[in-house]
């Protein structure tokens, strides 16, 4: 069953362990181990901000989620200490950069996806909270980190088992199934990722 949101909340068969209060810090190694990614989770400002520093591809970067993990603003820092691209959500799907400009081809995405984290595979997951069977499809603004270019792109989430799931690209057909832990995170992702 295809469904645009969470439409049973029930804690024993949906929702995802609550993050410790003190914060939570995970970590990758790429499927070659020529490089790794930190991630940091903090409960601030009414909200939930995730700071990753990726090894391979010399970035970091600040998302800032609402409590029901909604992108709020999200920042990627490449080799200073300004970022390099900044932009904000309003809780509608309604996107802008930094100096205010409205991004009216991000109109309606809903999350965000960088190819060079699985972290961002938890948005979707923790947002929807899906029971197991049901699937979603969504727009996401797709981040290139080395143009810092952004289209929209079309996915499917879908959750297949107890802590499985499957991510389908729409507009490429590629498609991979996934672990992730008690609180959404992924462990390893085939080919790609792996937990440490």
């Amino acid at each position: 069953m295809v469904s645009p949101y969470a439409h049973n909340l029930d804690p024993m068969t949906t929702a995802m362990t609550a993050f410790p209060a003190d914060g939570y810090t995970a970590r990758w190694q790429t499927w070659e181990a020529d490089g790794d990614e930190t991630v940091t989770l903090r409960w601030e400002n009414e909200g939930w901000t995730a700071m990753g520093d990726v090894g391979r591809e010399a970035v970091s970067y600040v998302i800032r989620l609402s409590p029901t993990w909604q992108v709020r603003q999200f920042l990627l820092f490449r080799d200073a200490d300004e970022p390099d691209l900044w932009l904000g959500n309003d809780g509608t799907g309604r996107w802008g950069e930094m100096n205010g400009a409205h991004r009216e081809d991000l109109d309606g995405c809903t999350d965000l996806d960088l190819g060079c984290t699985p972290f961002t595979n938890t948005l979707p997951i923790r947002r929807l909270q899906l029971d197991e069977g049901d699937a979603a499809e969504l727009v996401v603004a797709m981040v290139d980190v080395e143009t810092l270019g952004i289209i929209p792109v079309k996915q499917r989430y879908e959750h297949l088992a107890p802590h499985q799931w499957r991510y389908t690209n729409l507009d490429s057909g590629f498609t991979t199934d996934f672990a992730v832990d008690r609180y959404g995170l992924v462990n390893d992702y085939e080919n790609e990722y792996r937990r440490v």
